[in-house]
């Protein structure tokens, strides 16, 4: 297994599970902030945008790497997050329009961030085959 796709599945597997228990969590907090995004700081979006693209483009730019199911998961993962970022500098209006959608499917997307989470945990901490 390549020593940096462990390494950045190791990053991503604990954001992700965060998160996905926090919108469990929390969801009266999310939701508010859903709500209200677009009343949001336009200066807040755009550095939200940019950790997003920047995130996303490292990713993409170390490890475009399809062997296995865990290096095209960390692939694919970069390429969303630069995605994201690139919406929420270009088009915000779009990004921010998408949150009454967003509203209704925050348990489905708490569920799909702790799935994805908790196979990025298992595949890069518990089931790994390498030999440095």
């Amino acid at each position: 297994m390549n020593e940096l796709t462990l390494f950045l599945a190791k990053m991503m597997a604990p954001y992700l599970l965060i998160t996905g228990l926090g919108f469990l969590l929390s969801k009266k907090f999310y939701l508010q902030m859903l709500n209200e995004s677009e009343k949001s700081d336009p200066v807040c979006i755009n550095l939200s945008g940019m950790v997003h693209f920047f995130i996303g483009l490292a990713v993409v730019l170390s490890h475009t790497l399809w062997g296995s199911v865990l290096e095209i998961v960390v692939t694919l993962l970069g390429i969303a997050f630069m995605l994201k970022g690139a919406v929420l500098i270009m088009i915000p209006n779009i990004a921010l329009k998408s949150n009454n959608t967003s509203v209704k499917v925050l348990p489905i997307m708490a569920c799909g961030f702790i799935i994805m989470g908790a196979y990025l945990t298992y595949a890069s901490y518990f089931f790994v085959e390498y030999t440095p």
